[in-house]
Formats: structure tokens, sequence, C-alpha cells
């Protein structure tokens, strides 16, 4: 799937999503392992890695988005090891949560527009040590219009893709 996400997708529109900013420098794929990537770029002069998974499964599955990531983003120049974010496809609903569920761990995330981030940074680490001793992560949130959605991604990968963010970006 990832494969199809790497050509399909331009690299820009990758990193720009993945960092937030703008003028991307060099934008370099670091490797694939099998349901995650990981990517290096150089953005005003700082380097940026970062991973980046989509849903294996969206529902309702009769409801238009725009594409959706799953990232996590290491820029050491701003002191940021790992950085959760998510792209969902569609405005959140104003001052909604999304929850993340990996087996029995549930994390709380804040939205603004299309994108959600970690609520309490104490957790990060929690969430990605989470992710790597899993096998599926559920992504839970509510449109604007107050759909509610569901997206499921395999963590298959994840660990070795950390693995290259950290190499790529110490």
């Amino acid at each position: 799937m990832l494969n199809k996400l790497i050509t399909k997708l331009a690299f820009p529109a990758i990193l720009l999503l993945a960092i937030g900013t703008a003028q991307a420098q060099s934008i370099q794929p670091v490797g694939q392992d099998r349901d995650w990537a990981a990517f290096s770029a150089t953005v005003d002069g700082s380097k940026t890695c970062f991973v980046v998974s989509q849903p294996k499964n969206m529902e309702p599955t009769n409801v238009s988005r725009d594409p959706v990531y799953f990232y996590v983003t290491r820029r050491p120049s701003d002191d940021i090891a790992s950085q959760v974010s998510i792209v969902t496809g569609y405005p959140y609903q104003e001052d909604s949560k999304t929850i993340v569920q990996i087996g029995s761990d549930t994390f709380t995330l804040f939205t603004r527009g299309d994108k959600a981030w970690i609520e309490n940074l104490e957790e990060q680490v929690r969430l990605i040590d989470a992710m790597k001793r899993g096998s599926t992560m559920i992504v839970r949130g509510t449109s604007s219009r107050g759909t509610q959605t569901t997206d499921t991604y395999s963590l298959s990968g994840v660990t070795a893709s950390l693995a290259r963010l950290s190499s790529a970006c110490s």
C-alpha cells in the first residue's frame, strides 16, 4: 500500500503535511517497512524526518474525504524527538477530541482544522511505545458535520521505520 503512496504522492506534499512549513529544500525517502515509510528533508537549513502511514480501513465508507495520514515527526533543531500528528481528510468538529486506541491503551488528541496532535505531551512516548508493541491502531474522530469516523492502521513495520527515523535524523 505504501509503495502506491510513495509513487502517487509528490514528496513535497507529504513533507508539507508532515512538518507544516514551507520551502522544502530536499526530500529523500529513507526507506519503507511494510505499511510505514520514512523520509528526511532539509527545510530552511534544518533537518526534519518523519514516518508516515495511511489507514487500511476507513469507516464509514460512504463519506468523501481527502487523503488520511498518521505521522511521527522528528525535528532536532527544535528539540522535537517524536511528534505524533494526524491529517484526517476532513475538518474536525470544533473543540472535538480524537481518540487513538492500541490494544487496551487509549490516547487523546486535540484537533484543529483537519489535523490532530497528542493532548498530553508526556503521553507521546507512551503512544509511540504502544505503537511499537501493537499490531493495529484505531483512530476515532468527529467531522465538522458530526460524522463519526473510525480509521484502522496497521502497525506492521512501524518499529523499523521509527529506527530509520532515529538514524536518519539524529
